[in-house]
């Protein structure tokens, strides 16, 4: 009976988060609004508590938090605070921001809808890119490098979403937000409620929210089939946020995955991790230069050239 309540709270921290988030940035002390440090504060204070709720109530036990996942994991999470988004900022949204503006471009209907639906179109443009993104890094070598770093993770947790080759990082950034004029606590809001929605879609965290939030959200049973070691369900359940999408153009699959990894479950590191879009090109160096030092005529050749000089 006690395990019972326990998981049916726990089954409704994910709706009840959003809720937080969304009463925050609409009713929250000015102050904090507009202090641009708020929503770095939020993001991360969103994947903590997810953080610790997995030790109150967590999935799986081979999932477990250790100390090597830990500082891994938390070194993408610095690198994509810092790194990752002011090459997003100064490589994307930046000049798309002076494109709309020598343009000309404005936008002022958007401005005139209600602060809620703002929100939900901000969630709608990021999660439609993403999708997209997403599936075309699955199922296009180039983009499927800077992507497979990811998949070779062997358990998930709530900063896992987060883990990935630095290219990948970057590309899952780009958006069309900056050709339009939200206003800014709606985007802020709604960046938080994709946060929350991804952090518990990969989070360790044994939490089923209601049908209706499944049926448009993205939860750990869609995103770990998507994480599993079955390859044709990997081709599946896309959304980062919304499963909706995967709905509406045939992605999605039902199930729910435990072992998660790739190539038998080896873990990359992130030196690896980093190197592996380049490995073709590296391995094909190497392989040539291998080639060249056991070819029988090139050492001959090279000891005949030392002698003559």
């Amino acid at each position: 009976m006690e395990a019972s309540l326990k998981n049916r709270v726990f089954n409704h921290i994910p709706p009840a988060m959003i809720a937080v988030v969304l009463l925050f940035w609409s009713f929250g002390p000015a102050v904090l609004l507009k202090n641009p440090w708020t929503l770095t504060v939020t993001s991360a204070g969103i994947v903590v508590v997810v953080l610790l709720l997995e030790l109150i109530n967590e999935r799986h036990a081979g999932w477990r938090m250790n100390k090597r996942e830990f500082f891994t994991d938390l070194y993408y999470v610095v690198l994509s605070a810092t790194v990752i988004a002011w090459f997003t900022e100064n490589f994307a949204d930046g000049p798309l921001s002076k494109v709309k503006g020598s343009l000309g471009i404005t936008t002022p209907w958007v401005t005139q809808l209600p602060w809620l639906l703002q929100v939900m179109l901000v969630v709608f443009l990021i999660e439609f890119g993403q999708y997209w993104m997403h599936r075309l890094m699955h199922n296009w070598t180039p983009f499927w490098l800077t992507h497979a770093p990811h998949h070779h993770l062997t358990q998930l947790n709530a900063a896992k979403g987060a883990v990935g080759n630095p290219i990948e990082l970057f590309l899952i950034t780009l958006s069309v937000l900056a050709l339009f004029d939200f206003d800014k606590t709606a985007m802020f809001a709604a960046f938080n409620t994709t946060g929350v929605i991804s952090t518990f879609a990969h989070a360790n965290v044994r939490a089923d929210p209601p049908i209706w939030y499944s049926y448009f959200f993205t939860t750990i049973r869609h995103h770990s089939l998507h994480h599993s070691t079955d390859y044709d369900a990997t081709r599946s359940n896309y959304g980062n946020s919304l499963i909706l999408l995967d709905r509406i153009f045939g992605t999605y699959r039902e199930g729910e995955g435990i072992l998660v990894g790739q190539d038998e479950r080896r873990r990359l590191s992130i030196w690896e991790q980093t190197l592996f879009p380049f490995q073709p090109i590296i391995d094909k160096v190497k392989a040539r230069k291998s080639a060249a030092q056991a070819d029988p005529d090139t050492a001959p050749n090279n000891q005949s050239g030392a002698a003559a000089a």
